[in-house]
C-alpha cells in the first residue's frame, strides 16, 4: 500500500509491504508501511528524523499512526533486547524477579543511564509477569529471527 507523501512527516525511506511481515498480524493488520523521514513536528530551520508506523483502517489512513524520533526507536530495541536477555535467566527467581532489586540493568547514554526495571507499581506484577514471560517464549522466533536480522546487519555496519 501507497503511504501518502502529502501530510506532515515526509516519508524519505519506506517499507510499503509492512502488513505482509507485522509478525503474528501479518496478512491482517492495519500496520501497513513503515518509514524513515523528516519529522512532522518539524519548526523553521530545524530539522528531524523520524520513524513512523502507517495504521490503515481498510478506507483511510488512521489517525493512530505513530511518529517516533529515531533515537527512541533505537532506545526501544535497546529496551527490548535487554528484556529478552534477563528473561532468559528470569527461572531462577521465584516471581520471575527479585521485589527486593527490581533493577534489571542500567544502559549508560548520553552521559547517564536509562533504567530498565520490573514494574513493581503495577498492582497485578506477580500475574503480568507470568503472562509476559510465557508471551515471550511463545514468540521466541518472531524475535529471534529480528534480533539475529538486526545483529547481522549491525555486524556489517562495523559494529
Amino acid at each position: 500500500m501507497k503511504i501518502p507523501t502529502n501530510l506532515k512527516h515526509k516519508p524519505v525511506i519506506v517499507s510499503e509491504n509492512y502488513g505482509n511481515v507485522d509478525g503474528h498480524y501479518a496478512y491482517n493488520t492495519d500496520a501497513q508501511g513503515l518509514s524513515l523521514g523528516l519529522a512532522q513536528w518539524n519548526d523553521r530551520g530545524k530539522v528531524d528524523i523520524s520513524a513512523k508506523v502507517w495504521r490503515h483502517t481498510g478506507g483511510k489512513w488512521s489517525r493512530q499512526s505513530e511518529e517516533l524520533p529515531l533515537h527512541r526507536v533505537l532506545d526501544l530495541a535497546i529496551l527490548v533486547c535487554r528484556t529478552n536477555q534477563y528473561f532468559r535467566d528470569a527461572y531462577r527467581f521465584e516471581k520471575l524477579y527479585d521485589p527486593e532489586n527490581p533493577t534489571l540493568d542500567r544502559v549508560g547514554l548520553q552521559g547517564d543511564a536509562m533504567t530498565v526495571a520490573v514494574c513493581t507499581d503495577n498492582e497485578r506484577i506477580d500475574e503480568d509477569i507470568q503472562l509476559f514471560s510465557q508471551a515471550l517464549t511463545e514468540d521466541g522466533e518472531l524475535i529471534g529471527e529480528r534480533l539475529s536480522t538486526l545483529a547481522r546487519i549491525l555486524r556489517e555496519m562495523g559494529y
